[in-house]
């Protein structure tokens, strides 16, 4: 089950079920998340993904990503990955979702229907050293400025995240 994702159609219906590897290297579009947790100063913690993964290994990326195992409630599975990824628990709210398609490393290519949900946690991230190498809070303005400047450097998703009219509006609380 671990290893599987939900496929939906572009409405967001579930259509059925695939290996992950197969349905990136196939570009089915399936549901995803990516979580931002911000500090109680309004700083964005960042993870660089380990030198292991599969796709946009070395990238630095939101606090945390993943997929939604089949007939797991999204929030549930927000929580489950954040806790493993970064060793993190607090309270994650909903705030939009976007469809996206991008070719990545490996002859992979990221189709999803990525659901993002913030949060404020001032807990040490202790991170799993197979998914995360590096983690750091950064200022949204930093933040805005580093992508800017170096853009090879950070995932195709959480460029889209961050330039999305919903994150911008947003004000980490």
């Amino acid at each position: 089950m671990r290893n599987l994702v939900v496929l939906v159609d572009e409405n967001d219906n579930e259509i059925g079920y695939l290996d992950k590897l197969e349905a990136h290297e196939k570009a089915m579009l399936h549901r995803a998340f990516s979580v931002l947790i911000f500090n109680s100063a309004g700083d964005l913690l960042l993870q660089k993904r380990a030198a292991g993964k599969y796709h946009s290994a070395g990238l630095w990326t939101n606090t945390c990503c993943s997929h939604p195992m089949p007939n797991e409630r999204m929030i549930d599975a927000v929580q489950r990955r954040l806790k493993e990824e970064m060793g993190l628990t607090c309270e994650t709210n909903f705030l939009y979702k976007f469809k996206y398609r991008a070719p990545l490393d490996n002859n992979l290519i990221e189709h999803e229907m990525d659901y993002v949900f913030t949060g404020t946690c001032d807990q040490t991230p202790v991170v799993d050293e197979h998914e995360v190498s590096e983690w750091k809070f950064v200022s949204l303005s930093d933040l805005r400025r580093d992508v800017v400047r170096q853009p090879d450097q950070y995932t195709f998703w959480f460029k889209e995240i961050i330039n999305h009219p919903a994150f911008l509006e947003f004000v980490p609380a």
